[in-house]
């Protein structure tokens, strides 16, 4: 737990994958005491890589918490993936946050993960120090990698150390003096006057309104070290307390917190790891997640805390309770899911950081074992809500999704290691999707057999790509369509959009609830469950739909001879390039690539340059895809389109296979 009197800091820490993230985090520890020798991510001694597939690979592929104090400062520290395949645990380790610190490699300098990072600290509003580290690695340029900085959006770099010569192999680093106070007065009035008069400036002066400027992002602190021969390490955790915002402790107010993270223990079960905004949970406390409602709409019964852990890496100590501000660990709760909230919080939209676009097949080697390979990858599902697990009950098939082979291959593991099972993953598949081609109305009046009524008439339009789903409740009267009809109508939309026209999700749409009807007599409480799907595809069925393919933002860095071959082959492959760049004999090529033309391109470029060239690639969005381009998708079970069909099947009546067929 925190000092009494200390300040606290939720700190991420962010990186593109062997940027030397961990490496620094061990540092950290070191040098602000809490560990006595800093462990190393290739011995597999790095305090916060302590799962066997992590120390075994030598890579991170969860988001780790740790904590340290400096100062007079307590900083929790949430140590996150760099590989892009695990985004999603920067992704939900972000809403926890104060700050962030992003390292980057002075070596390879920014790369498209760096980017991606980037957005997402500018859509959230993380105020970030960048970390220049390595740079006593051969290759390395601050200069350079200042410049590449330069180059993102919204990113204003303001060096505080630099080396003393470029490339110095003896890591020395000096603190930047007049170049600091020339930055600031160009933002900074009271700065300005004292610049130009020549009046020298306290340093508390400068720190404060570059604190300032770095809390509104409108400049973003910059620092040089290596991490593995611990320069710059002490100076970044001064820069971080002096400079990054603290947390609100408002221990007074409300109840008010955000689980940000899901695991499961042997012993206790769930554990859900939740930033308090406000108020005090303590054990033995019940607890109210905003999601536990029935389908009603009514709340659920609160759940009682067990225990209350403070992580280490994976060691950890039950602190009893977490006050606002604060990061823990809570067990107990076993409905809680990512993204719950707790008391009064509540969140607003999440930067998606990672879009898994490949989808597998996971069979157990011994058929014998498949009920215990279901619950083995709900409870993954439940860690990673982004493999979005689905078990086919009629063709008794488990799949999931995926960003990457990395992932596949440690999901494999997990699987073994954990929970011994044995298991075979199909070749992946690449996920369509498909948004209305025009705008509609989607119409169904389910007023037979009796008793039933259920009259539900949405609007349908497509929206621009990249909006995701929009859903408008719209200002149907209560006494035409009782509000717990509407609140049906919602909760049964999302799931009536897993399959459109081609079988794939729908995306980038709103639908508007323009009028419905119910009936005091007739209606049942589920009809509405019922029609909903039916009006859905009776829109989606009136304005067609666009089928979208993943796409790739890539980066390739080869030989200059190998720039014509690479040019045609992504042609070949339907991509779309920029202008290339030479320098001293290499290219560098930025170009889109769909997914389902370039999943063997790594490989194939690994091979035409013998290893040498550089890839990499983060998801890109969506884009139209003509019909004979892409692919379609089998549908599941019953449409909803075949009204007579659907209606039994809904009801119970019947019950249907995946395809669709009744079964007895």
């Amino acid at each position: 737990m925190e000092e009494k009197g200390s300040q606290m800091i939720n700190l991420g820490i962010f990186a593109h994958v062997d940027a030397g993230k961990t490496t620094l985090t061990e540092q950290l520890l070191t040098v602000c005491g809490k560990l006595r020798q800093a462990g190393s991510v290739d011995s597999g001694t790095a305090q916060t890589d302590f799962l066997p597939i992590e120390r075994e690979r030598g890579i991170s592929v969860a988001a780790a918490a740790t904590n340290l104090t400096w100062k007079n400062h307590s900083i929790n520290i949430l140590d996150t993936p760099g590989h892009v395949d695990f985004a999603g645990e920067a992704e939900r380790a972000m809403i926890a946050l104060d700050a962030a610190i992003l390292v980057v490699s002075a070596v390879e300098g920014v790369q498209s993960h760096t980017e991606n990072l980037w957005r997402a600290f500018t859509e959230m509003h993380i105020p970030c120090i960048v970390f220049i580290n390595k740079i006593d690695r051969v290759g390395s340029s601050v200069s350079r990698v200042l410049e590449e900085l330069a180059d993102m959006e919204s990113c204003t770099p303001c060096p505080l150390n630099r080396p003393l010569s470029e490339g110095d192999r003896n890591c020395s680093v000096a603190p930047v003096g007049e170049e600091l106070t020339e930055r600031l007065a160009d933002y900074d009035d009271t700065v300005a006057e004292a610049y130009l008069s020549g009046t020298p400036i306290a340093a508390e002066t400068l720190y404060a309104t570059l604190r300032h400027l770095t809390g509104n992002r409108t400049l973003t602190p910059v620092l040089c070290g290596s991490s593995l021969v611990t320069v710059g390490i002490a100076e970044l955790l001064d820069a971080t307390v002096a400079l990054l915002p603290h947390a609100d402790c408002r221990e007074t107010e409300a109840l008010s917190g955000l689980v940000f993270k899901i695991e499961h223990d042997k012993a206790m079960g769930k554990i859900a790891h939740v930033r308090l905004f406000g108020g005090e949970i303590r054990n033995r406390d019940a607890v109210v997640l905003n999601e536990d409602k029935d389908a009603d709409g009514n709340s659920l019964p609160p759940e009682k805390v067990t225990q209350i852990r403070k992580f280490n890496g994976s060691r950890y100590m039950d602190i009893g309770s977490v006050r606002a501000g604060d990061i823990a660990a809570l067990c107990g709760l076993d409905r809680a899911r990512a993204f719950d909230t707790i008391g009064e919080y509540r969140l607003s939209d999440v930067y998606r950081l990672a879009n898994p676009y490949l989808t597998v097949r996971i069979a157990p080697k011994n058929a014998a074992d498949l009920t215990r390979l279901v619950a083995a990858v709900k409870e993954l599902s439940d860690e990673d809500p982004l493999i979005n697990y689905k078990w086919e009950r009629t063709e008794r098939e488990i799949h999931v999704n995926i960003t990457g082979e990395i992932q596949r291959e440690i999901l494999e593991v997990l699987l073994k290691e954990r929970y011994g099972l044995e298991t075979v993953f199909s070749d992946p598949s690449v996920i369509y999707k498909e948004t209305p081609a025009t705008s509609g109305i989607g119409f169904e009046a389910y007023t037979m057999p009796k008793p039933c009524w259920a009259v539900v008439k949405l609007g349908i339009e497509p929206l621009p790509r990249g909006s995701g789903i929009v859903y408008d409740g719209g200002n149907v009267p209560h006494n035409k369509l009782f509000y717990k009809y509407q609140s049906h109508i919602r909760a049964s939309f999302h799931s009536s959009l897993e399959q459109g026209n081609y079988g794939w999700e729908l995306t980038d749409m709103k639908v508007t609830l323009l009028d419905g009807e119910h009936h005091t007599i007739h209606t049942h409480p589920l009809d509405f469950f019922v029609a909903t799907p039916m009006a859905i595809m009776d829109g989606i069925n009136r304005t067609g739909t666009t089928l979208l393919e993943p796409m790739l933002r890539v980066k390739i860095i080869a030989s200059e001879e190998l720039l014509g071959k690479l040019l045609s082959d992504i042609t070949v492959m339907r991509g779309e390039f920029d202008g290339p760049t030479l320098h001293r004999g290499s290219c560098t090529v930025l170009c889109r690539l769909p997914v389902a033309t370039s999943l063997d391109f790594p490989v194939r470029l690994a091979a035409m340059s013998g290893g040498k060239a550089i890839y990499s690639a983060t998801f890109d969005g969506y884009r139209e895809c003509p019909l004979e381009l892409g692919a379609t998708a089998k549908r599941r079970g019953v449409n909803p389109l075949d009204r007579a069909k659907w209606i039994l099947y809904a009801r119970g009546a019947i019950q249907a296979d995946r395809d669709g067929n009744v079964r007895a």
